[in-house]
This record gives C-alpha cells, structure tokens and sequence, in this order.
C-alpha cells in the first residue's frame, strides 16, 4: 500500500478499515491490536460500531491463520456481490472501466501516491488510503459519493452473516449516511454473466446505465485541487 508523508489529521480510521479489508496474512494480524487502538483513540465511530469492529478484530485474531484467509477468499475474491473492486460494481467487465481506472490511478499519482505493482486503482482498500489524505470535509464527501455501492456490499455481506458488514458500515457512518439493506439479486457464479443487478436500479455491471439515468458514481473529482498528499 502506498504511503505518504504528513497524512491529515483524523484519517486513522480510515487507514484502519482499509487495513480491515485487506487480505488477513500474518502482518496484518501481527497488527490487530494496533489497529483497534488506534481506532479508540480516535473515536470517529459510534461506541456500537467500534463494538462490532472489535469483534471483528476479537474473530481475526482467535481464529486459525488458515482459517481467516481462506474465509476472506471465498467471501471476496468469489463472488461479485460482495467484490471490493468498485468499478465491478458500476462497469464490470465493459470497456468504461479501463479509462475509469487510468483516470482514478491518474488522481492518485497527482496527490502524490503510486501503486504498487498489480494493485488495481480501484480495489476498495487503496480507495480509502487515498481518501484518509484528504482534508475531512472533502473526505467525507468522497465517501458520500460511494454511499450506494457500500449498501450493496454491505447487504451481500449481511445476507451472508459476515463479520465483515461492520467495517461498511463503518464506511457509510464515516460518510454521514445510514447503513441500510437494499435487495440483493441472487448471484450467478463468477464466471457467469451478471446482469441488471437489482441494488443499482437498472445499471447492469457491463457499465449502461438505463437510459435516464446517468451511472451512480464518479470516482475522479475535477472541481478543486487536491490538498494534503504529498508524494
């Protein structure tokens, strides 16, 4: 994960929940408890959404290494639903979401973070480190503008009775907005084709809107300058 000098003041609980999200090899978990004091200290969350991370937290941590990985995989990496890949989300495998993601690694390389080889631009946890670098206002907004997307994990991730859900929920407080289920469609394998997704009212993953409707995010802002990264 790229880092950067001198990070804004309040963005630790951003960082935190990236790190959540990650994959949970033995340097992640070597961190837990770093991580769960760092989230009181800022205390950016409600007391009852720090309770349900610290469970969070409590399960990586009790839990057989094995375990813990092999259950991030099956819960992220198969199934579309629940993808950390926004751009799955709004553009699938259409050809929008190869510009989108030069543009998105475009804005990061601009506030002064590079990726790291492989690491795709718009992979939830790289997201939210480019966000926490930003002043909280803009932070906030940011998020704001992902809100539909995080509702949709977060009730892929509820459906399937994850521990997980908390830290989207997490997410969507982070934003000012309220963490709600929305209908998930029933998933079809990973392979398959994955159309006309009930949580995004017509925007199918191959990236068409329906016709008047434009597509529910825009990751890359134009209006004002970047403030607070620095490479």
């Amino acid at each position: 994960m790229a880092l950067f000098n001198n990070p804004p003041v309040a963005s630790k609980s951003l960082r935190v929940l990236a790190r959540l999200l990650g994959y949970p090899d033995a340097e992640l978990r070597g961190h837990l408890a770093d991580l769960r004091g760092a989230l009181h200290q800022e205390r950016a969350l409600t007391p009852q959404r720090l309770a349900e991370l610290d469970a969070l937290i409590d399960t990586l941590a009790r839990n057989a290494p094995l375990e813990v990985e092999a259950d991030y995989v099956e819960l992220f990496d198969r199934g579309r639903s629940t993808s950390l890949h926004l751009f799955e989300h709004v553009h699938g495998d259409s050809r929008d979401r190869g510009p989108a993601m030069i543009d998105l690694a475009q804005t990061y390389e601009k506030a002064g973070m590079y990726l790291a080889d492989g690491e795709l631009p718009d992979f939830l946890p790289v997201v939210l480190e480019f966000t926490s670098t930003q002043p909280p206002r803009e932070a906030r907004e940011f998020l704001a503008e992902m809100a539909h997307i995080f509702n949709a994990i977060f009730s892929a991730l509820q459906q399937r009775a994850s521990a997980y859900a908390c830290v989207l929920g997490a997410l969507l407080e982070l934003a000012g907005e309220k963490a709600q289920p929305v209908q998930v469609a029933a998933e079809e394998s990973i392979d398959a084709v994955w159309q006309e997704p009930v949580v995004f009212d017509g925007c199918s993953s191959k990236g068409q809107a329906r016709p008047d409707q434009p597509q529910p995010i825009h990751i890359v802002r134009k209006g004002r300058p970047i403030e607070g990264a620095q490479a």
